[in-house]
């Protein structure tokens, strides 16, 4: 809900503006302007306690104060916001209006496309922007700071600091003091053909080089636009270069995918969406939490593209900045009732006597939903173990099979029976082809088999029609069973198969293997995953019955 109204510009307090550089000059005319005929245009304040906090329109704020001080009657809309809107809307009304740094428009860039998990087109579209935009934007995440500086001053040109980008920072530095010192700056053609050959330094390449030794475009001699020292030992081949780069960081990803369930390439302008998971600290998860973690489909390692750290591996990620910051929300609350609990003080005992000193009261236990995003395959595979542990179930009660049977046509899940199955089982109970759609005839084979085969056949009805039901039909059906899959699963190869290293370590931890094996642990984990996974299923002396992870469990209603 949004309402126009007016606030003392002292009640408003700065927000999470992406805006950090203010020209003088325009800030200059826009006081002139405030000072003639005050604020026309209302800002965009969200409700902060007892104050307002910027959401939009900070230069006209500080213009106000500026020209007639904190008393003054601000217009502002007021409207209830998250933090994930208040930092969209602050960066799209930046957009709208002229003359935001690209590099601010980039950090801003760069936090939505964390909160979209790291989808691009998604993140483009949000901002209104073409993708083309939004990348050239998110490459700029990689000037070091000298170059952003001068951009947002207004000293180099947009396409200079992109070009700039694409190099490490070192000689981002070294390239940027030639460029404001010299008379004369070189063309845009010319400064690209420099900085593509400093970005291809082969002493940094990550593949390998033996091919590059005798290959006439090495050139540990090549002239620089400026300096030498600059760009010595470098591919004048940029295709082949880029391409045998981009083959060494795939190769590194790939030999990566049986650790961690994601294993993602990240470019610059990406440091948003990857975020290194912690159990404390301000920005921990907590213990409980970062432990599931290790088992969530958003865990995983990253390998960076970004120059001048391509190559390199970060492991122990989330993927999921808005579930992380989630999270992390969730612990500190929790922390702070459990503090706020501990610090309360209990009646103190008199009977009589002198008061003794306060008790204090016993902290409440810290209570957060531990939650994780669990990987399409493991879902797929345990609705296949709940559908199987139904039909165990029904095939050996009788009476609750006829109370399914009827339910499902009560519900019109009827449909779901599956006549391909029906007439395979007909086929091996009987050792006859039910080969015919003539129900008359079906009806005549059946009345011809006998009243045993009649009986089976119709178990069999709610069985073929368990493969068809939805996920959620089913879990209602487990649920008035009060089927226990303990008693219809156990750990096996085809399950642990499906996971990854880091997978793997989160259930053996959660089921108690992990402290059973003990010290030899850590060494399996460095191990090929075949051989953790024979390991995990012969552990002497360790009970198996009854261990069933979380993620195959199912909601109890």
């Amino acid at each position: 809900m949004q309402q126009q109204q007016q606030v003392a510009a002292g009640l408003i307090i700065q927000g999470r503006n992406p805006r950090t550089y203010f020209d003088p000059a325009e800030m200059a005319e826009m006081e002139e302007s405030v000072r003639a005929k005050g604020v026309l245009q209302p800002i965009l304040v969200r409700p902060s306690g007892e104050k307002f906090e910027i959401v939009a329109g900070e230069r006209r704020w500080r213009a106000a104060i500026k020209v007639h001080g904190t008393e003054y009657p601000m217009p502002v809309m007021v409207r209830e916001m998250t933090d994930e809107e208040a930092d969209e809307a602050a960066l799209i009304e930046n957009i709208q209006r002229a003359n935001m740094s690209p590099t601010e428009e980039a950090d801003a860039a760069a936090k939505i496309l964390g909160r979209n998990n790291g989808d691009r087109d998604e993140a483009a579209r949000r901002l209104g922007w073409s993708r083309s935009t939004l990348d050239k934007r998110l490459g700029l995440m990689n000037c070091s700071e000298s170059v952003r500086k001068a951009l947002n001053e207004r000293r180099i040109q947009l396409g200079i600091a992109e070009l700039l980008a694409a190099v490490t920072k070192d000689k981002q530095d070294q390239v940027l003091e030639k460029l404001l010192s010299s008379p004369n700056l070189p063309s845009i053609s010319d400064l690209k053909s420099m900085l593509n050959q400093i970005a291809r330094s082969l002493e940094s390449a990550i593949f390998d080089k033996a091919e590059c030794a005798a290959c006439p475009h090495n050139s540990a001699t090549q002239q620089a636009l400026f300096s030498e020292a600059i760009a010595t030992g470098n591919c004048t081949n940029g295709e082949c270069f880029d391409k045998k780069t981009e083959s060494g960081l795939n190769a590194k990803a790939e030999g990566l995918k049986e650790d961690y369930p994601v294993v993602r390439i990240v470019r610059a302008g990406e440091n948003f969406t990857l975020l290194k998971l912690q159990a404390d600290g301000a920005t921990g998860v907590g213990e409980d939490q970062a432990k599931a973690c290790r088992a969530c489909s958003n865990f995983g390692a990253a390998i960076s593209g970004v120059p001048g750290k391509v190559g390199n591996v970060y492991k122990d990620l989330c993927f999921d900045a808005p579930c992380n910051s989630k999270k992390v929300a969730e612990r500190i609350k929790a922390e702070k009732a459990e503090a706020e609990a501990k610090a309360k003080p209990t009646p103190p005992k008199t009977d009589g006597k002198a008061a003794t000193k306060p008790a204090t009261a016993p902290a409440a236990k810290r209570e957060v939903k531990v939650e994780v995003q669990d990987s399409n395959r493991v879902k797929e595979y345990r609705v296949k173990v709940w559908r199987k542990a139904l039909n165990h179930v029904l095939m050996k009660d009788p009476g609750k099979n006829l109370i399914a049977l009827v339910s499902l046509g009560m519900s019109g899940n009827a449909s779901k029976v599956d006549g391909a199955k029906m007439r395979t089982a007909f086929q091996k109970v009987t050792g006859n082809s039910a080969e015919s759609m003539d129900v008359g005839k079906l009806a005549g084979q059946l009345e011809s088999a006998g009243e045993e085969i009649i009986t089976t056949m119709h178990r069999g009805l709610v069985a073929s029609a368990a493969g068809g039901i939805e996920e959620r039909t089913l879990v209602q059906f487990l649920n008035w069973l009060k089927v226990n899959l303990a008693d219809h699963w156990t750990l096996n190869e085809d399950y642990l198969t499906l996971l990854t290293k880091s997978e793997l370590e989160a259930i053996a931890e959660e089921i108690g293997l992990k402290a059973a094996i003990g010290k030899d642990f850590p060494k399996l984990m460095t191990g090929k995953k075949d051989e953790l996974i024979k390991a995990l299923l012969k552990v002497e002396g360790f009970d198996y019955k009854g261990k069933v992870p979380t993620q195959l469990h199912w909601t109890v209603s």
